[in-house]
């Protein structure tokens, strides 16, 4: 690598390192910043606009840089649409919640159609289905709510966890946003991910970052952990991002039922859990890459799931290592970046 790429790129590193990447190894992903007009907000001086400047040289280079090393060439990419996206709810029996976050994703100027994951033993009530149907913030253009079943008729479904990611007959979206039926990411917010997205079309783009660790370095077997959410804040690291709030390519949806591990499937349906780690699994053999973390905030509107329940930690630790075994190795690929939004953000 030349000289002077290789001081930008550590240039950039130690950028982030000081506005909250954190420590620890990882690959970089491409990610082209936004950047607003600072006029409004406050008047710095010349030599502070100078260094602005230069640092968002700096860090688009190195971001370029970094997508030309990992093959990640947003034009050449397959399947990277301009147009909206896709929103698919997970849902199981929380009718009321089902309606509020229905109504706020369809109203979002970027959704084209709302997908509702149905499993429930019941087929969706006629109340529900007419409750569903949603206007835009313009009061004119019927944004579509489908509800997806085990067979995509009328009937009722299984009540697999792997049903979240069932192809959609009829999806016309590149881009999926799978979220559960107890979060709310504001439109805004919402869209930035979005765009991030667009950047980077074969990743999982999202707002719940996870992290697997070596439970002990020196073991040669190299058993792995779980790292929750406090792990990540603490390090800075991450190499997951959960599909309860995340993009990807709808062509994962038929790479996870119909070319994944069987087995893994199976692992899935017995033991009720880590569905989604299964998806970070199968995103990161295939592209060999880190997801991306997009700073946000997101409200939760519902109760606690069995994320809180006694012992939830032990179990996805035995999904990690029970998955890397059936895949001969670890997929998954840790990394310290995380896309935010300059517009709002004084420090970038």
């Amino acid at each position: 690598m030349p000289r002077m790429t290789k001081l930008l790129l550590q240039l950039h590193a130690a950028a982030d390192r000081r506005h909250g990447g954190g420590p620890g190894p990882g690959r970089r992903h491409p990610l082209t910043p936004r950047h607003a007009s600072a006029a409004g907000r406050f008047a710095p001086t010349a030599l502070v606009l100078c260094l602005l400047a230069l640092a968002a040289a700096v860090t688009t280079l190195a971001l370029a840089l970094t997508l030309h090393r990992h093959g990640h060439d947003p034009g050449a990419a397959p399947g990277a649409s301009p147009r909206g996206f896709a929103v698919v709810i997970n849902t199981w029996r929380r009718h009321a919640l089902l309606r509020r976050s229905a109504a706020h994703y369809a109203a979002c100027p970027s959704v084209d159609a709302v997908h509702v994951v149905w499993s429930e033993p019941r087929p969706p009530p006629e109340r529900l289905r007419r409750g569903l149907v949603v206007l835009d913030n313009n009061g004119t253009r019927r944004v579509r709510v489908r509800f997806e079943t085990s067979n995509n008729g009328g009937s009722a479904g299984d009540s697999s966890l792997n049903n979240r990611f069932r192809p959609i007959r009829g999806l016309d979206a590149d881009a999926v946003f799978s979220v559960d039926d107890d979060l709310i990411v504001p439109c805004s917010t919402l869209r930035f991910a979005f765009d991030v997205w667009r950047s980077a079309p074969n990743a999982m783009v999202g707002f719940v970052p996870r992290m697997h660790w070596i439970a002990d370095p020196r073991d040669s077997t190299k058993e792995y952990r779980y790292g929750s959410w406090w792990s990540v804040w603490w390090t800075g690291t991450y190499s997951m991002v959960l599909s309860k709030a995340s993009f990807f390519h709808r062509r994962y949806l038929d790479l996870y039922t119909n070319q994944m591990l069987p087995s893994i499937r199976k692992y899935v349906n017995e033991n009720r859990n880590c569905e989604d780690i299964a998806m970070s699994f199968l995103v990161a053999n295939a592209t060999g890459a880190p997801p991306i973390w997009v700073q946000g905030r997101i409200f939760e509107i519902g109760s606690s799931g069995i994320s809180s329940l006694k012992g939830h930690g032990l179990q996805r630790s035995r999904c990690l290592n029970t998955f890397a075994a059936m895949y001969g190795h670890m997929p998954l690929v840790a990394t310290t970046v995380k896309a935010v939004d300059s517009r709002r953000s004084w420090f970038w």
